[in-house]
C-alpha cells in the first residue's frame, strides 16, 4: 500500500517507517523534510497539493504534553487540533480509505480510578488533553457529514488513545528516570504501591500493522501493554538493566506527606501536586483492540518491552 505519515520524523514515525518499508511505499508529511531511508518522498504542511493519492494516512504530528507546563496554551490548539483538521480535510477528499489517528488517553482523563476504558466520558484538564478531545471531536463530527452525503464506499477511521510510549530513541520522563537510578540516587516512595500502564512500540507497530492491513471496525481504541507496572516495578528493571541493586527506600507515608505539605509552604521541588503525580495509579484497558485484532494478549509482555528499552538506553 501506499502510506502517508505525519510527524515522520518523531520517535514513533520513526520506528513505523523501519516496521513498515518492506512491505509498502511510505511518503511523509513534517515540517522538516530530509531525506530517510525507507521514505521515497518528505512534503511539508504547506504542499498538500503535491500529496500522491494513498491508500493510508497515519496522523502522528502533534505537540506533546509538556510536563514542565511552560508552552502556550494555545499552542497545542493550533497543532494537535489545527493540523489534524488539515490533514482529515485532505484525507476525506482523497481516494485514501483509512485515516488513523494518534490521539492519547488524557483525552479521556487526566487521572483514573480503577481502569481506564473506551467506554469513559472524556473529561481532559489541560491544554494538552483538551486540544486532542477537540481533535477527536472535529474527526467524528466530519466523518458522519461526509458519510451522509457519500454512503458508499465506506472509509475507515481509527482514533487511538495510547498511554505513555516507550521504545529505543525514546526521550521522555522515562529517561530521566533512568539517569536519576544511574546515579544511584534511591528512590523514597517505596511505601507507595502504584499501577500505570505503558506501551512499548512494538506492540504499538503491530496494532498499526492489522489496522492497516485488516478489516478492523472503526472506531476509538485505547492501546496499552498488557500488564501495568508500579514504580517500584520499574525501578527494579532499571536498576537490573544498569546491573546494579535497586534502592527503593519505603519511608514511612505520614512522614513524605509531611514533607509534601512542608514543600507546599516553602515551594520546594517535593510538594502535594508532585507527590500525587508520583503515586497515582493510571490503568488503561486494551482488551477492545484485543477483541478487534482477534487477539488474546499483545506480541510483547509489559516487561520485556520495558528491558528492550532500558537494554537501549544503556547502549546510547
Amino acid at each position: 500500500m501506499n502510506i502517508l505519515i505525519t510527524g515522520i520524523h518523531g520517535f514513533v514515525g520513526s520506528n513505523l517507517v523501519v516496521a513498515f518499508k518492506e512491505q509498502h511505499t511510505i511518503y511523509g508529511l513534517d515540517i522538516v523534510s530530509p531525506p530517510k531511508d525507507g521514505v521515497l518522498k518528505t512534503f511539508g504542511w504547506n504542499e498538500l497539493e503535491k500529496l500522491p493519492e494513498v491508500d493510508v494516512i497515519i496522523h502522528l504530528a502533534g505537540k506533546a504534553h509538556d510536563t514542565k507546563n511552560q508552552s502556550n496554551a494555545q499552542s497545542y490548539f493550533e497543532i494537535n487540533t489545527g493540523l489534524t483538521q488539515k490533514i482529515f480535510d485532505w484525507f476525506l477528499s482523497s481516494e485514501a480509505r483509512k485515516f488513523i489517528f494518534f490521539s492519547s488517553v488524557k483525552a479521556a482523563a487526566d487521572q483514573v480510578e480503577g481502569i481506564l476504558t473506551e467506554d469513559v466520558v472524556p473529561a481532559p484538564k489541560g491544554p494538552y488533553g483538551e486540544s486532542k478531545i477537540a481533535a477527536e471531536e472535529y474527526i467524528l463530527d466530519h466523518l458522519s457529514k461526509h458519510e451522509t452525503r457519500n454512503p458508499k464506499p465506506a472509509k475507515k477511521v481509527f482514533i487511538l488513545r495510547p498511554c505513555m510510549i516507550h521504545g529505543p530513541g525514546n526521550k521522555g520522563n522515562l529517561n530521566l528516570l533512568y539517569k536519576v537510578v544511574s546515579k544511584g540516587i534511591p528512590w523514597p516512595l517505596g511505601a507507595f504501591e502504584n499501577k500505570r500502564s505503558f506501551t512499548s512500540i512494538d506492540n504499538l507497530s503491530f496494532v498499526i500493522g492489522q489496522l492497516v492491513s485488516g478489516n478492523i471496525e472503526s472506531g476509538i481504541y485505547h492501546m496499552a501493554d498488557d500488564e501495568a507496572l508500579s514504580t517500584n516495578e520499574l525501578i527494579e528493571l532499571i536498576s537490573a538493566s544498569q546491573g546494579k541493586k535497586s534502592a527503593v527506600w519505603p519511608l514511612p507515608q505520614g512522614f513524605i506527606k509531611g514533607l509534601a505539605r512542608l514543600g507546599d509552604i516553602l515551594h520546594l521541588p517535593l510538594n502535594s501536586e508532585r507527590l500525587k503525580k508520583l503515586t497515582e495509579s493510571y490503568v488503561v484497558s486494551n482488551e477492545k483492540i484485543k477483541k478487534a485484532l482477534g487477539i488474546q494478549k499483545m506480541p510483547s509482555g509489559a516487561g520485556e518491552g520495558m528491558r528492550k528499552t532500558l537494554a537501549s538506553f544503556r547502549k546510547s
